[in-house]
C-alpha cells in the first residue's frame, strides 16, 4: 500500500535532554528508520587502554549518608 503524507512542521525551540548510542529522535512521519552506528577514533590511539587498577582505599569519592534502617519493608 503506498501512502502520500504532506506535512509542513515548525519548531520553534527543540530541547534534547540526553542522547544515547541507541535513540532515535523522530519529527513527523518516518517511512523507514535504518540503524547506523559509526566509531571513530577521535583520540588518535594506536593501542588497548591499560587494565584499570582499583584504588587501595575504599573511601567513596563522593560523601555518603548513612543507612536508614528499615526504610524498605516487605509486606
Amino acid at each position: 500500500m503506498n501512502l502520500t503524507v504532506h506535512q509542513c512542521i515548525n519548531i520553534q525551540q527543540l530541547r534534547v535532554n540526553a542522547v544515547t548510542n541507541s535513540s532515535v529522535l523522530q519529527i513527523g512521519t518516518a517511512g523507514e528508520i535504518r540503524a547506523l552506528s559509526n566509531i571513530y577514533n577521535t583520540g588518535g590511539f594506536t593501542g588497548p587502554a591499560p587494565e584499570f587498577e582499583p584504588p587501595n582505599n575504599m573511601v567513596p569519592l563522593v560523601p555518603l549518608p548513612e543507612p536508614i534502617e528499615d526504610l524498605y519493608r516487605p509486606e
